[in-house]
């Protein structure tokens, strides 16, 4: 059976070895026809150093810990960090 993989942003990072990703699902209902926008949040293991605002995409696996079991596969996007923004040289 296919693990399943998500893509989602990196919100949280403040655990050891875990990151907190969500990922956004948009449907449109089945009778009013509306679009529906969902996210959730998965807790996921994280041996890449990511950081909050990168995309990552993320994989199933078997349980690490209570509430793990997704693993940070990929870095599919880095964030823009303040301190890249900086001219060099200004306080």
């Amino acid at each position: 059976m296919a693990r399943r993989r998500l893509i989602g942003k990196v919100t949280s990072n403040k655990m050891m070895k875990t990151v907190v990703v969500q990922v956004d699902n948009s449907y449109r209902h089945p009778l009013y026809g509306k679009v529906v926008h969902r996210s959730r949040n998965y807790m996921a293991h994280d041996e890449k150093t990511c950081l909050p605002g990168d995309t990552v995409e993320i994989v199933e696996s078997a349980p690490i810990s209570k509430n793990k079991r997704w693993v940070v596969q990929t870095v599919l996007q880095r964030a823009i960090q303040i301190s890249e923004l900086a001219p060099e040289g200004s306080a």
